[in-house]
């Protein structure tokens, strides 16, 4: 294993202490908990939003914390779930009256966790709501059973912007609602990546082997087989997520196009132009495009294809909101 690191069991509050010492104007952690990440900014009366997730996944989660975005995050250790606690203690220090939108990605020990966070604020007469991501198409038939990937950037942009525009707390989860019914994800991997703690590679390919729909945590996909081109990954991805969600001839779409760590930004481009071909075959609008690591697993060489619906206007203003975080800026 080779990586820039301390101790591998310290590998997330060594991270988690570099952010702060980088960007205190804009984070900061509470009750003296590196992993109750927030925002240095808080706003009154705003709906306050707050997700979660196991570290290795930069700019996922913590990334998109800050203004016309997120308020808080819950930071586990690599690939594992924020402990109730620590999402309870964010809440409480960003929460500024107008209640608590949850949202994060759809895995078991968060579920459990963010529940649990909410009874314990229940108590506290704050008023929450949840959702999750779940726009991994190939995880799982039954939509309600899906994975949350790089598609919930596009449920983080619609949430931040509402609550930056000071809707209400039932309008907020509606933002991200409408967010997460027009998103659709798949993914695919070239390599495996390393956890720190262990040492060693999650899952094996072969040389020249590949796996599609690959999970961002190592989780199996739907085939292992030889590596195909950009065009051929486009073409079948695009098959999946068309085939799932209707798009029809006209209507428009943003593009998300994401590195999972080890991939070079002019692949990412060149699937770009494969994917954005497709769809003008198929008559299907661009109205905007988004290219890099959104979502990333450690150095997990792959990449996924998110295409996220526009539904209306509205949907657009909240799209284009401005947003400036340590991790992403967009003017």
């Amino acid at each position: 294993m080779k990586k820039i690191i301390n101790k591998p069991e310290n590998y997330t509050d060594d991270m988690l202490h570099g952010i702060y010492q980088a960007h205190p104007d804009m984070v900061k952690y509470v009750e003296d908990d590196l992993r109750c990440y927030c925002t240095a900014q808080k706003k009154e009366g705003k709906v306050a939003i707050i997700t979660g997730g196991g570290t290795g996944h930069l700019p996922l989660f913590l990334g998109y914390v800050g203004e016309n975005m997120l308020d808080g995050c819950g930071v586990g250790s690599v690939f594992q779930s924020p402990s109730a606690e620590q999402i309870y203690n964010i809440s409480k220090e960003v929460e500024s009256g107008a209640g608590i939108l949850f949202l994060y990605g759809n895995y078991t020990g968060d579920i459990m966790n963010f529940d649990m966070a909410s009874e314990m604020l229940e108590m506290d007469d704050i008023q929450t709501r949840s959702i999750v991501g779940a726009d991994d198409v190939l995880s799982n038939k039954n939509p309600d059973a899906r994975r949350g990937v790089a598609g919930i950037f596009f449920m983080y942009k619609c949430a931040g912007a509402k609550a930056a525009q000071m809707g209400t707390l039932d309008e907020v989860l509606a933002a991200a609602q409408k967010a997460k019914d027009n998103t659709r994800t798949v993914g695919f991997a070239l390599t495996p990546c390393i956890i720190p703690e262990l040492g060693h590679s999650n899952f094996t390919l072969g040389d020249n082997e590949m796996a599609f729909g690959m999970g961002i945590h190592g989780e199996p996909g739907v085939w292992n087989g030889p590596v195909k081109t950009s065009r051929e990954l486009a073409e079948e991805s695009m098959k999946e997520i068309l085939g799932d969600m209707s798009v029809a001839s006209g209507e428009e779409v943003c593009v998300l196009i994401n590195g999972l760590g080890a991939t070079s930004q002019e692949e990412l481009y060149i699937l770009t132009g494969d994917v954005e071909d497709i769809l003008k075959e198929k008559g299907i609008k661009v109205y905007r495009t988004f290219v890099g690591e959104y979502a990333t697993s450690m150095e997990m060489a792959g990449a996924s294809i998110s295409i996220c619906k526009v539904a209306d206007e509205e949907m657009k203003q909240w799209i284009d909101m401005p947003v400036h975080t340590p991790f992403y800026t967009q003017v």
